[in-house]
């Protein structure tokens, strides 16, 4: 940190870190819990669906190139309070496009703003939780993005309950959205610590990208991100086609995932502070693929939602701890971050559309497997997340 602070103010900028993550998981899951809407308003196939999801992902990886530069010249507070507007327009964008004006083309504009919003806060919103955490001396990074998925449990609960209530889906998410820019903004005024503005002097984005260690942490990143945005997008869907659930009875399904990834986050920063973040991570990749496996091929409904329970818990720290590693040096955070955001994010660009095609192919239940292919080779990756000697 460049200037002393307070334990209070720690705890200010903590507080309004946790606030900006929550909203932003809401924002981001209030559209996933209407995919199934989506998918129906506008008559799409699997395939066809996966090509439309594609529009965030593309939104947000464009985000991930300019974020760290973004970050460094504006600073994080102004960079989440700019992403918050961003991410607002998008997800009323969208709604508008599957309720009141149905249109592939506006749905598909608007989640691809969201994306971007969305993907800018990112990075913005992890250099001050960094800070944070370095400023507490103790792991709290995943509880910060336990904060996400909080938020994302609140938006299914909201979902399933809009769906249940026929409200319209413009409404919905319209809805979302002014509750999400009001909150961030206000949120965003507690930031206290880290990602100042520094137009003086270069970001070191480029250098990062020349960094064996940041590029093996991204690989890593890009594997969880799959990992955690395949339930996102498809688990829903995969539940309803392929274990003959109801639209609403999918939605609560995305909230299992949620609510057990949510879980994970809380209480795994006693498993990192204990054992590290080698150990606990090559644990919880196999439990992840292991739910995978057990929510395809179980026999009843019951035991298929416990395997979407245990992927839930199994991916709840690979993506924060990915952040946690990448700004290990306070001086080079934002770079780093970036780099690393970048890289993952290329698995919710490439995931959408994978996934669909496989499900036109053998069913998108079935499809799902492709989750546990990759993270089993991935483990390799895992001791690169070590801290570096000064």
């Amino acid at each position: 940190m460049s200037v002393t602070v307070s334990r209070r103010e720690v705890r200010t900028a903590a507080a309004g870190v946790a606030v900006t993550f929550g909203l932003n998981g809401v924002a981001v899951a209030s559209w996933f819990a209407r995919v199934p809407a989506a998918r129906d308003a506008l008559g799409l196939s699997a395939g066809a669906l996966g090509l439309l999801l594609l529009s965030m992902s593309l939104g947000a990886f464009l985000a991930m190139l300019s974020a760290g530069e973004v970050t460094h010249r504006l600073g994080a507070r102004l960079t989440v309070c700019v992403s918050a507007l961003v991410v607002s327009s998008g997800l009323f964008l969208a709604g508008v496009g599957i309720g009141a004006v149905p249109s592939v083309v506006l749905t598909a504009a608007g989640i691809f703003v969201l994306g971007y919003g969305s993907g800018l806060c990112d990075v913005a919103m992890n250099v001050e939780a960094a800070e944070v955490e370095r400023a507490l001396g103790r792991t709290v990074m995943p509880r910060f993005h336990a904060m996400w998925s909080l938020g994302t449990v609140a938006a299914a609960g909201l979902a399933s309950l809009a769906a249940w209530a026929l409200l319209p889906v413009t409404a919905h998410l319209g809805g979302v959205a002014v509750v999400v820019a009001v909150g961030t903004l206000v949120a965003a005024r507690a930031y206290r610590l880290g990602g100042d503005a520094s137009p003086e002097r270069g970001s070191g984005v480029m250098a990062a990208w020349r960094e064996p260690r940041t590029l093996l942490i991204g690989a890593l990143v890009l594997v969880l991100a799959f990992t955690e945005g395949t339930a996102n997008d498809w688990v829903a869907v995969a539940f309803i086609d392929g274990h003959a659930f109801s639209g609403a009875a999918g939605s609560v399904v995305f909230g299992v995932f949620v609510t057990t990834m949510t879980f994970g986050r809380i209480v795994g920063t006693l498993a990192l502070d204990r054992w590290g973040r080698v150990p606990v991570l090559l644990v919880t990749m196999l439990v992840a693929a292991s739910g995978v496996v057990l929510a395809v091929f179980a026999g009843s409904p019951v035991v298929a939602v416990a395997g979407v329970a245990v992927w839930g818990l199994g991916t709840a720290l690979g993506f924060p701890v990915g952040m946690s590693a990448a700004a290990d040096d306070p001086a080079r955070a934002a770079a780093r971050v970036s780099v690393v955001a970048v890289i993952g994010y290329t698995a919710f660009l490439a995931g959408p559309p994978l996934v669909g095609l496989l499900g036109d192919q053998v069913g998108v239940l079935r499809a799902l497997l492709v989750v546990p292919l990759l993270l089993l080779p991935a483990l390799a990756l895992v001791p690169a997340l070590r801290r570096p000697v000064a």
